[in-house]
Formats: C-alpha cells, structure tokens, sequence
C-alpha cells in the first residue's frame, strides 16, 4: 500500500466542507491520520480565508486512479468541473506525496510543489510527519518548516472537530 499525504482546503462554508471531506476521504481510505487545521489568506487571489490541513492515508490506488477519486469527492461537494486555479472553493483535495514518487505520474506533479512555498501545506505537514523526508531534497519536514520565513505567510491554528475528536493542536 503506497503512503499518501493530501492537503485539504476550503474557503466557502469551511467548516462544512472540511468535514464533508475528512467524510468522503474515511469512507475512501478508512483510518486518516490528520494534522492541526490552520486559517490561512486566500494565495494568489482576493477571498475569503481558507482552512487548511494535511491527512495521511494508505491506498492501493494508483495516481491516476486516486487523482480521479479525488477530483470526484470535490465536484461532489460543490466545486465546478472548471473551477479555476486560483480560487474560492468548496473543497481543495491536492495530492502532496504519493510514497516517494519524484516527477510528473500521470498529470500529478509529486512531489507537489507548494509542499515547500506554501506554510498553509508545509506547516500542517511539518506537524503531521515532522522527521519524514521531502522525496527531492531529502530534509525532514520539520527542517524545511524551521527554515521557512514564517513571517511571510501567517497561518493561525484553529480548534477543529470530526467526528466528535478534537484534531490535535500544534
């Protein structure tokens, strides 16, 4: 079973969202390992802030098959088919790392580039696998996190609940 880590984001109804997703992921994968929830500013347009998170999962899905699965979960709960990048939305499920497949795999970029340009992702990574290695530069989440400019992209920790479990805190 390949180790898969996704970002999950909403900035529409966030609350809702991000428990209809966390939903549709259990009923995907079963057990999902989650990370703090961060509010975190729209990037790279004008909205709305947007929760953010990381969930781990396992899956004998392959890349292809699992980007299909995901895209399906996000035009289920709302997201036009031609939804543009950068923009409000329902439900964001990104695949992050997929093991540690380096490359474009089918249409997916892995490992994601925002992993290391965006504290929204690698912040609640850095929380979730601290001493697990980036697929390219081989430094621990927790590295990268401690090197990034924090002061450039605030994101704030939020008390979160699933299914009623308190998501942990940083």
């Amino acid at each position: 079973m390949a180790r898969v880590y996704l970002g999950l984001g909403s900035n529409i109804e966030r609350e809702r969202y991000i428990v209809a997703g966390l939903d549709a992921l259990h009923t995907l994968f079963g057990a999902l390992d989650l990370s703090p929830v961060y509010d975190c500013p729209a990037m790279g347009f004008t909205g709305r802030p947007f929760l953010n998170l990381v969930v781990g999962v396992h899956t004998d899905l392959d890349v292809a098959t699992l980007a299909r699965r995901l895209r399906a979960v996000e035009t289920e709960h709302g997201r036009p088919a031609d939804a543009q990048r950068n923009s409000p939305r329902q439900l964001d499920i990104d695949i992050l790392t997929y093991d540690n497949l380096t490359g474009h795999v089918h249409g997916v970029e892995l490992p994601r580039g925002e992993i290391l340009q965006h504290a929204f992702v690698l912040r609640p990574l850095s929380d979730l696998v601290p001493d697990e290695r980036h697929p390219v530069s081989g430094k621990r989440y927790r590295e990268h996190w401690e090197e990034f400019d924090q002061s450039s992209q605030p994101i704030y920790p939020v008390a979160f609940q699933w299914r009623g479990r308190d998501l942990p805190l940083p």
